[in-house]
């Protein structure tokens, strides 16, 4: 078997907080003085159901890592980290998440606390050769009017060059608001021409992604695994091309499906689905990108063949340019070509 580190691929759903190293938890832990939960410094990845208490756990012990990432040094250094991590697992292109809000009463405001992220996503590409590019997100548990305040921002640092504004998402319980509430924030990303990223259909079923497909034209949609429980649905989400940002061992954590077994990642292979798998959250899941890809080949039994086209599809449904594309995919035929 062909080494899944050396797969070209690009990363699509990796949450800013969400992406930290277990150390850099630590470290920042202690320069700030703010005692973290020890579940989050052990070797075990969180699990809990799949209810609102147990969203309420998750979220929690995310808010909990948030808490320490008080000063630009930290952001920056969350940014280089994940990009240095990409890196070390063949990811050829990042575009990583974030909600500056929780950010900005200690870097001045808003507006600093993205131009941070994106100054070092800059930097960061040039000095990995990592392609990174910048998801604005913001959370269904805050007003819708907050939505717009984050879409305005994310279109005024709009781009396809590095260390610029791809797209615009929306996150956090799917259970929480109202999904057509939001439908303003995504029309003025769009007319920015932003990529619309939000998630859906994780925690709710395919009522949930029809809302969201009917409300905020996704160009992606952030997890949508429970498509995967309506053929019909499947079958639209294919033929409108829009691609899924699965992330197995997050559905697993966040008491989706019971085992990684359980993910249906091949019916919606099966459909024609786009799939791009991605880490979600690493730091509390300690799962990152290569090993979505592992559990494909372990706990589905796709071959090299099959991986390599899933790395394919995350390639196609990244926010590059055509040239980096081409240049990403002809990777992607160099490493299936390579002899085990």
């Amino acid at each position: 078997m062909r080494d899944l580190d050396a797969l070209p691929k690009a990363h699509l759903h990796l949450h800013f907080t969400g992406s930290m190293r277990v150390s850099t938890l630590r470290e920042l832990a202690v320069e700030t003085g703010i005692r973290v939960p020890a579940s989050l410094t052990d070797t075990d990845p969180l699990r809990v159901p799949a209810s609102a208490r147990g969203w309420f756990r998750f979220q929690r012990a995310y808010d909990a890592a948030r808490a320490v990432v008080r000063s630009e040094s930290a952001m920056r250094r969350i940014v280089r980290e994940a990009a240095e991590d990409d890196a070390a697992e063949g990811s050829r292109r990042l575009e990583i998440q974030v909600d500056p809000t929780s950010y900005a009463p200690h870097v001045g405001g808003l507006t600093p606390a993205l131009e941070i992220v994106l100054d070092e996503a800059r930097a960061a590409a040039a000095e990995t050769g990592v392609e990174i590019g910048v998801i604005v997100a913001a959370s269904r548990t805050r007003h819708p009017l907050d939505a717009r305040t984050l879409a305005r921002l994310a279109a005024r640092h709009a781009g396809d060059g590095p260390g610029e504004v791809i797209g615009f998402g929306l996150s956090n319980d799917e259970r929480r608001g109202t999904t057509s509430d939001f439908a303003g924030a995504f029309r003025i990303a769009r007319r920015a021409g932003l990529a619309g990223t939000p998630h859906g259909g994780e925690l709710e079923g395919p009522g949930h992604v029809r809302e969201v497909i009917a409300h905020l034209k996704p160009t992606r949609l952030g997890h949508g695994i429970r498509a995967s429980e309506d053929p019909e649905l499947l079958e639209r989400i294919a033929a409108d091309g829009i691609a899924l940002e699965v992330c197995p061992a997050s559905n697993v954590s966040l008491g989706v499906y019971p085992e990684g077994r359980d993910v249906p990642l091949r019916t919606l292979l099966q459909a024609g689905v786009p799939v791009a798998l991605g880490a979600d959250d690493p730091l509390l899941f300690l799962s990152r990108l290569t090993d979505q890809y592992r559990l494909a080949r372990d706990e589905h039994g796709l071959d090299d063949a099959a991986l390599a086209e899933l790395a394919r599809a995350s390639i196609r449904a990244s926010l590059a340019s055509d040239s980096s594309r081409r240049a990403m995919l002809a990777a992607v035929d160099d490493w299936l070509a390579q002899e085990p």
